[in-house]
């Protein structure tokens, strides 16, 4: 396994539509591996092959309870309810944004091996299954999002969710 280095927003390749992976081989696992080491070491919860300058359809994702989920040739399959909350990248570093998503997001993939499988979540892993599998098709969070929030903006949207979350 390697760390990959992360191309960052202004890279041609997070503009452009991945190709579908056809080949289910040990370059592909090899992929997959260094994607996940590549995301334990940036600290991020997601990270798209496009990000790592591979334009194929593959994606890794951390859940909440701190597991690697690969996608491969993933699509949102279903999706429910609303959530409106903090966004960052790590191809835009330092920046972060308002983004709504779906609450809940039901996803249909591949495995390392060819063998379909769906997966559903809510909260902050559906929030990155719709930012990784958008990175698939050439888009960053910055589009959902009227501006990027300053570092003062960025402060004062931590302590407003801190509070709340103490009322409850």
């Amino acid at each position: 396994m390697a760390l990959r280095k992360i191309v960052l927003q202004g890279d041609e390749c997070l503009q452009k539509k991945c190709r579908v992976v056809t080949d289910f081989n040990q370059r592909l696992h090899i992929l997959l591996d260094d994607m996940a080491e590549t995301l334990a070491e940036s600290g991020g919860v997601g990270l798209a092959a496009p990000q790592v300058g591979v334009l194929r359809r593959v994606c890794v994702v951390m859940n909440e309870d701190e597991e690697i989920i690969e996608l491969v040739n993933p699509e949102i399959i279903a999706a429910e309810g609303e959530q409106t909350g903090l966004e960052g990248c790590l191809s835009v570093p330092g920046k972060y944004g308002v983004v709504t998503r779906p609450y809940t997001v039901r996803v249909r993939a591949q495995d390392r091996n060819g063998s379909f499988f769906e997966v559903e979540d809510e909260g902050l892993t559906a929030r990155c299954f719709c930012h990784e599998i958008e990175h698939l098709d050439g888009h960053l969070f910055v589009e959902h999002t009227d501006h990027l929030l300053s570092d003062e903006e960025l402060q004062e949207y931590i302590r407003q969710q801190e509070e709340e979350e103490e009322e409850e």
